[in-house]
């Protein structure tokens, strides 16, 4: 067994986490404060946007609409696919920091 006294060190733990909280919140010039849930849940929105309005747009395309030309279609699907794969790679490194996190020793 280790000589290491567990409730010390949980105590110095404590301790030192309360001196460095993280501050999560993001002050503006206006003096709004926005935190890190209302920022990744209003990016989630716009990407599903994003890939409703290449879905409609797609949809108008193949059903004739002249107002939609191919090279608009094929772009608005190409900005919804890349915007989906950075959400996406954001999640990943949440979750492997989340992994990072949980296997630390306490």
């Amino acid at each position: 067994m280790s000589d290491i006294k567990i409730n010390e060190l949980l105590s110095q733990i404590r301790s030192i986490s309360s001196q460095v909280q993280p501050n999560i919140n993001v002050k503006h010039d206006n003096n709004e404060v926005t935190n890190f849930s209302s920022v990744l849940k209003t990016s989630i929105d716009k990407v599903n946007d994003q890939q409703m309005m290449s879905s409609d747009l797609a949809k108008r395309f193949e059903q004739g609409d002249s107002s939609v030309e191919l090279s608009r279609v094929m772009v608005e699907m190409q900005k919804a696919r890349v915007s989906f794969e950075a959400v996406k790679q954001v999640r990943n490194q949440l979750v492997t920091a989340y992994q990072e996190v949980m296997r630390m020793p306490v």
